[in-house]
């Protein structure tokens, strides 16, 4: 009996055996592309939050609104005692629209034919691993230092984080400076914030003293502060005129998912070598809503 399940069909095209393509063109983007099934799309989600801090912390929102608009909406407002019959006091939310474009990213990773045509061989674990890995540091990379020129904007781009405090030295970080980062955050933005930089930064600041001689550095909690300490590799080290550090609320910065995760099998122009190709591709955007929630220390 034919199994007429999209996964089931999706699984026999990536291998190059028998699929019923009218089942598949449901979730066709053109070219031999696809749209993974959900189990995997599942797992793949998974995978990537681990590789990328912006999935774990940031607002992760799908739109396929052809207007490429979105409205996101800043929290500013306080709640009051009312009389009874009194009016309800109006919220000073703030909704905010905002451009959305749809960057492509995209990887190429290619398998032995054999292993790909062997049942027992987990295709689908390889490919959610492998993709998972290369698109959750690709896209921490453009989140923390994109242009917004055919990638998202950036955490660290100039209309991105404020600058909160201007280190005095092009290398190194005082007490004194960290302490002016952390209340240059406004208190609202402080509750759920958290501090992101280099692992060299974060090596430099374990050994970092206060003015009384205490280390700054919960080596226990991994705090400064009572804050996380969240590192990237994708975070700038200190070096002359560099953001080596972001301290605030990183659920201010929204990563819009345009199109999910798409796989495309390559077959002929690897078969030479005996390979087999897998293209996948998702589109997206990325961009800092409320510039104020985020403060940077810029290195002089």
């Amino acid at each position: 009996m034919t199994n007429y399940t999209y996964e089931h069909n999706f699984w026999n095209m990536m291998r190059g055996k028998k699929a019923d393509l009218p089942v598949l063109s449901a979730k066709s983007v053109g070219n031999g592309a696809y749209l993974t099934p959900e189990d995997f799309k599942s797992k793949f989600d998974q995978a990537l939050t681990k590789d990328n801090v912006f999935r774990r912390l940031g607002t992760v929102a799908n739109t396929t609104s052809p207007d490429a608009t979105i409205f996101a909406t800043t929290s500013t407002g306080t709640a009051a005692w009312i009389a009874e019959g009194a009016s309800i006091p109006e919220s000073s939310d703030a909704i905010l629209p905002f451009k959305v474009y749809s960057y492509k990213l995209g990887s190429l990773t290619r398998l032995n034919t054999t292993f790909v045509n062997d049942n027992a061989f987990d295709l689908e674990k390889y490919l959610v691993t492998a993709f998972a890995r290369r698109f959750g540091r690709a896209e921490e990379a453009a989140f923390l230092n994109g242009t917004g020129t055919n990638q998202p904007t950036g955490l660290l781009s100039d209309s991105g984080a404020e600058i909160g405090v201007t280190a005095a030295s092009t290398t190194a970080i005082t007490y004194d400076e960290l302490t002016k980062l952390y209340f240059s955050l406004k208190a609202e933005h402080r509750a759920n914030a958290v501090f992101l930089m280099h692992d060299d930064t974060a090596m430099a600041l374990r050994m970092l003293k206060d003015n009384v001689g205490n280390p700054i550095w919960n080596a226990e909690k991994d705090t400064l502060f009572g804050k996380p300490v969240v590192t990237s590799l994708a975070m700038p080290a200190t070096a002359t005129g560099k953001k080596a550090i972001a301290f605030g609320d990183l659920s201010f910065y929204w990563v819009i998912e345009r199109q999910p995760l798409v796989v495309n099998r390559v077959s002929e122009l690897y078969s030479e070598l005996g390979q087999i190709g897998f293209f996948a591709f998702e589109r997206l955007d990325g961009k800092l809503v409320l510039p104020e929630a985020v403060k940077v220390l810029q290195m002089a």
